[in-house]
């Protein structure tokens, strides 16, 4: 059926609107993106100073067998979502921590949740988090998410020794050639890789240390875990937004092509009441000739 010069007039307008609305959150998602991707990259650099505080640990204590135990709690934390708008950024997430809780052995499984809306997609695969937490809304709330998290595993582990503790971080990360990819990470029990001690010192200026062992070695695995779900989250900001772009994007071109659509009906129904109109005035014309 074909529409009416007014109702195609109205229907270019709202399509210009909505392309308007889709350019704003494109661009909103792009900038959003920038400051956590400057987040992730600073926290990996100070991580790359903790690991080297655990080699020179290792070389000055000797090396330190870290026991590795049958877990007897394993807890799952979640980095998603909060806001709708990026696909199934949450879905794929979800369908590899169910997949990973599967693989699990541990007596008792528990999950940690950032984000509603991931906390929907795993209720479609039926898991239950026990606590819910906000991702951070800006950069700056980084840092006191990853706080927040390390002080929940503190009381998740409740004193007991850190081989018998599991802790997984679950996350969608950057790829290669800009590619997201859901990953699994452990964060605890603690790599044995962390505190083998190296044959050969790479500076000429041997590491030491003054404080007590204990309490630097501490220091460092608190380190260690804060920089790991630091980075963790600020991947998933930095992912959340580059899926929320990729999708404007396509949006964007969409409206494009059917705004250019309506336009092309828009000049058609013009061109066709324009003829019609002169046809009119011709035929009346005949007509008035015709009467003299």
């Amino acid at each position: 059926m074909a529409q009416t010069l007014e109702a195609l007039t109205r229907h270019s307008d709202t399509l210009t609107s909505i392309r308007g609305i889709v350019h704003t959150m494109k661009t909103l998602s792009a900038i959003n993106a920038a400051p956590y991707e400057q987040a992730a990259r600073s926290i990996e650099a100070y991580h790359q100073t903790i690991l080297q505080g655990f080699a020179a640990f290792a070389y000055r204590t000797a090396e330190i067998s870290l026991r590795q135990e049958e877990a007897r709690e394993h807890l799952v934390i979640v980095f998603g979502s909060d806001h709708g708008l990026c696909g199934n950024y949450n879905e794929v997430l979800a369908e590899v921590v169910q997949q990973h809780s599967q693989e699990q052995t541990a007596s008792k499984q528990r999950m940690l949740c950032i984000g509603a809306q991931m906390n929907d997609a795993l209720a479609d695969q039926h898991l239950a988090p026990e606590a819910v937490l906000l991702p951070p809304a800006s950069a700056e709330g980084v840092g006191r998410l990853a706080g927040d998290i390390v002080t929940r595993i503190d009381q998740f582990s409740r004193g007991q020794p850190l081989h018998q503790l599991a802790v997984t971080l679950a996350y969608t990360q950057r790829g290669e050639h800009g590619v997201r990819e859901p990953v699994t990470q452990r964060l605890l029990p603690l790599a044995p890789s962390l505190l083998k001690r190296e044959k050969q010192w790479f500076s000429r200026s041997l590491p030491d240390y003054t404080m007590d062992a204990e309490i630097l070695l501490s220091s460092l695995i608190r380190s260690h875990i804060f920089a790991s779900v630091f980075r963790a989250s600020a991947e998933a900001m930095v992912t959340e937004n580059s899926a929320r772009l990729e999708l404007m994007q396509q949006a964007e071109q969409s409206v494009d092509e059917r705004i250019e659509d309506v336009e092309g009906e828009l000049r058609s129904v013009r061109q066709t009441e324009i003829t019609n109109e002169l046809m009119d005035v011709i035929i009346g014309f005949e007509a008035l000739k015709k009467t003299r």
